[in-house]
């Protein structure tokens, strides 16, 4: 079995790539990534010293480049990982969201078709579906909860979620969509809430928080995430959404005041800055449908994730470390200071 992996050098996409070649050990991997900001290559070079891992450097909206690659690796699989996924990116600069989130998916989808793919997986988001109010807790995203983007992220998304379900309708090809809540763990870009947290505390820096800190966010951690998606490859249905989240809400300031006390330090380095615009106020999933149709549950609970996610910081300074120079601590200045 070869699967490619797409923005397989970010985040996720990297966990992923770990998970899948520790756990099925006659699997071929390639990673196929643009390698932009948030994409690392130094977060694959315990795979780059696996056989069975190579790497591509190259843009999912590069029709050509992605062609000749499918032509030249013959995939069983593909999973697309490759995203703009920032909100506050989003709406600082709409365009890259929908040349990479829409149309990067419409080359990968033509690329599947035209080769013969038994399976192409869209990584895709909860925020797809807008959000919920902060006083209706019983009230959960489904599989048919209507779209309702919030961001030209999200919108970006829902747009590629569509696209996928249409090339299964229309063209009969195997797809399948994951759309999950927050994740957190190893090797994440510290812009993002957890680790931004984490680094700025090392450095004894303020933490910004938006508004008052009250919007609420379903937390799962990725290794988790990925057993969903490995799941879904093996035993989802073609032309189905799952949705995988953990049951584990939270406030955005108790994260804060979470990751704050595992570090011994103190709540004074609390900011309020003034909150995004159109912030979503509750994302929270119900994941009956994965865990009733594949056996798929959390396993790891938010607190011994926080203590893993820390001590992972504290012992990988160098990988951080080199992301929160330059342009990211240019970008920084500007999305918290003076707000």
């Amino acid at each position: 079995m070869k699967i490619l992996v797409t923005g397989g050098a970010g985040f996720i996409g990297s966990n992923f790539i770990y998970y899948m070649l520790s756990q099925h050990p006659d699997y071929d991997i390639v990673c196929l990534d643009a390698l932009t900001y948030a994409g690392n290559l130094r977060t694959l070079e315990s795979a780059l010293k696996n056989k069975r891992f190579k790497f591509v450097k190259g843009d999912i909206t590069d029709r050509a480049g992605v062609l000749e690659l499918f032509r030249n690796e013959k995939f069983d699989i593909a999973v697309n990982f490759a995203a703009e996924s920032h909100v506050d990116r989003s709406i600082m600069d709409p365009g890259i969201f929908l040349s990479t989130n829409v149309m990067g998916t419409q080359v990968l989808l033509d690329a599947c078709r035209e080769f013969g793919v038994s399976r192409f997986h869209q990584i895709s988001t909860d925020e797809v579906y807008g959000d919920l109010p902060l006083d209706r807790p019983d009230l959960f995203f489904t599989e048919e909860t209507p779209i309702r983007a919030s961001s030209p992220y999200s919108a970006s998304k829902a747009g590629a979620d569509l696209l996928v379900l249409a090339y299964h309708r229309t063209f009969g090809l195997p797809v399948t969509i994951s759309r999950c809540s927050n994740n957190y763990g190893p090797y994440h870009f510290p812009e993002k809430l957890i680790p931004m947290i984490i680094v700025n505390l090392l450095h004894n820096k303020p933490i910004p928080v938006y508004g008052t800190g009250e919007n609420i966010r379903d937390w799962l951690y990725v290794e988790d995430h990925c057993r969903a998606v490995d799941l879904i490859l093996h035993k989802g249905r073609a032309g189905e959404v799952y949705n995988v989240g953990g049951h584990n809400e939270m406030k955005n300031i108790d994260v804060v005041k979470l990751v704050i006390a595992e570090l011994g330090k103190s709540e004074d380095l609390i900011t309020y800055v003034k909150d995004r615009a159109g912030h979503d106020k509750r994302y929270a999933i119900d994941p009956t449908k994965i865990q009733t149709e594949l056996g798929w549950s959390p396993q790891v609970k938010f607190k011994d994730g926080i203590k893993t996610t820390v001590q992972w910081y504290l012992d990988n300074r160098q990988w951080w470390e080199d992301l929160i120079s330059g342009d990211y601590l240019k970008y920084y200045e500007k999305m918290y200071l003076n707000r």
